[in-house]
């Protein structure tokens, strides 16, 4: 229970790792009913996929240009205007379900993704803050500590996405799993704004430096600089390529995985939600022995060695017949490639300097989103062509690429402190 325990964090760590709880309680109930919601209101796999794809996009397009400004300025400001964002988004949706308006919320705020408490498009920023304050040699802990916070929040939103069908046999109104009424699903809408606020004042009183520091480090560009820059280059120029692959795997089943569950086993929240709140809990867990683990055996050894397992637990997922089973296959895949999270962030603001760190995770951000962003599309196609397989497949032949050049790219830097200038 050490690992969880905050108080031995800078109070500015400690406050984004607690905003990154609050919002991910939000996401973790968009992302069991988002695209359940988006079927009881009639729209089919394609035109979901398609929405889900625009939103990716949204993300991609700005995430690089918030990095970058956020170098030269401040950090602070760009996520209080990302949390306003999500309020008025959030408010737009428990409002009203008129198509235009409704699909404008989702792509503006990136509902359903299933970010895992990260700031979406803004989340570049909020990792280069968070490392503002940390040692390189903790990195790795603390940013699996960050991810595995924002993984227990997205298990107890997700429990929260329940409550839809709940209401429907309540009342009911349902006469099976997959036709809810849809004004049951937006209530959460107003867990994700209640979340917001709270974000807005834990993020406003947050202290930063990084301001200040820069503006008192204004020196000429040695060759050295010129040197160091060359080779940081390179090694961000290789971790777009690698991304790419990664983001294609994560788009052709991520975003759409409750709408697969529901399609092929007939289930719907109540069945998907509970599945999904263990799975986030348990991944939470491999986050943070994945940050110890990190410490003794590196960064890039623990990556290659949990996501290989969690490749082969992709391969078989869509052959499984049964729910429980494909669940508990699910769950233990999800422990293994996602809890990797945190470390992969921490090697990523290693690979830079301090002033560079908003560019490094931009672009992290924006190669992992715009190749993801194509994937919902053509999984929901497929889907709607009755191929419930071939996305697996795809993702499967994307993440075995990545994973056989990550640990030939990043062997030089798999210790968190190695790269640090």
């Amino acid at each position: 229970m050490d690992w969880l325990k905050l108080n031995n964090l800078h109070p500015t760590t400690r406050t984004l790792i607690l905003a990154r709880s609050v919002r991910s309680l939000g996401q973790g109930a968009l992302v069991v009913d988002m695209t359940l919601y988006m079927h009881a209101l009639g729209w089919n796999g394609l035109r979901i996929g398609m929405i889900l794809t625009a939103a990716g996009l949204f993300g991609a397009m700005i995430s690089l240009g918030v990095g970058i400004a956020s170098d030269r300025l401040r950090r602070r400001p760009f996520l209080l205007v990302y949390e306003f964002i999500i309020l008025v988004c959030s408010l737009a949706a428990f409002f009203t379900a008129q198509p235009v308006i409704l699909s404008a919320a989702i792509i503006m705020a990136g509902f359903g993704r299933g970010a895992n408490g990260a700031a979406g498009p803004f989340s570049p920023v909020e990792q280069a803050w968070l490392a503002e304050e940390v040692v390189p040699s903790r990195r790795g802990t603390v940013y699996s500590m960050n991810t595995a916070y924002g993984f227990f929040g997205m298990g107890l939103g997700a429990l929260l996405a329940m409550f839809p069908e709940l209401l429907s046999h309540w009342s009911g109104s349902a006469q099976n799993v997959l036709a809810i009424a849809p004004g049951a699903y937006r209530p959460l809408f107003i867990v994700v704004a209640a979340a917001t606020l709270v974000n807005l004042w834990l993020i406003y009183h947050a202290k930063e430096n990084y301001y200040h520091r820069l503006r008192q480090r204004a020196v000429p560009v040695t060759e050295e600089d010129t040197r160091m820059r060359k080779e940081e280059n390179k090694m961000l120029a290789g971790l777009v390529f690698l991304n790419s692959f990664n983001g294609l795997a994560v788009g052709f089943t991520g975003p759409l995985i409750s709408y697969w569950f529901a399609i092929k086993f007939g289930v719907g929240p109540a069945s998907i939600a509970p599945m999904m709140a263990l799975t986030f809990f348990i991944t939470g867990i491999s986050s943070l022995i994945t940050g110890k683990l990190s410490q003794k055996t590196g960064i890039v050894k623990i990556v290659v060695r949990a996501r290989f397992l969690g490749l082969i637990l992709l391969v078989l997922l869509p052959f499984i017949p049964f729910f429980w089973l494909a669940s508990l296959a699910y769950l233990l895949r999800s422990a293994l490639n996602r809890g990797s999270v945190g470390a992969r962030q921490a090697l990523t603001v290693g690979l830079v300097r301090d002033q560079r760190r908003g560019l490094a995770t931009s672009l992290n951000a924006l190669s992992m989103q715009l190749p993801q962003s194509f994937g919902p599309t053509i999984a929901g196609f497929l889907f709607n062509t009755g191929q419930l397989v071939a996305p697996f497949i795809l993702g499967a032949a994307c993440q075995g690429v990545y994973l056989l050049l990550y640990g030939k790219f990043f062997r030089k830097h798999n210790e968190p402190g190695d790269d640090e200038n």
